[in-house]
């Protein structure tokens, strides 16, 4: 199961960590995997293009992503993503939850 973690404080997304496989099909034919990934990476490229310094990502086993910089665009591009991860997720919750955390 893919596992996206969100970690908020004050109800900013500040952390977005990806764990796990969807294991709904084999590698190479998981239309959970892939919708997973074009969210995210159709989100960062655009944020990326937004603002460079915006957020930064590490991809090795996790793929974990830092949201360095906010504003009413970026926001609404993070807010987009989360949207598009808990319809997948309400579609096949067998391979992949969302999970938001709230700091203050």
């Amino acid at each position: 199961m893919i596992t996206v973690k969100i970690k908020k404080e004050n109800k900013e997304v500040k952390q977005i960590l990806f764990t796990g496989h969807a294991l709904y099909e084999d590698l190479g034919k998981d239309i959970v995997c892939a919708g997973a990934s074009a969210i995210l990476t159709t989100t960062v490229d655009a944020i990326l293009k937004y603002d460079k310094k915006a957020l930064k990502y590490t991809i090795e086993e996790d793929v974990l992503v830092k949201i360095l910089k906010t504003d009413k665009i970026i926001n609404l591009l993070i807010d987009n993503m989360i949207d598009l991860l808990k319809e997948l997720s309400d579609d096949y919750p067998k391979n992949i939850r969302v999970r938001e955390d709230e700091e203050k």
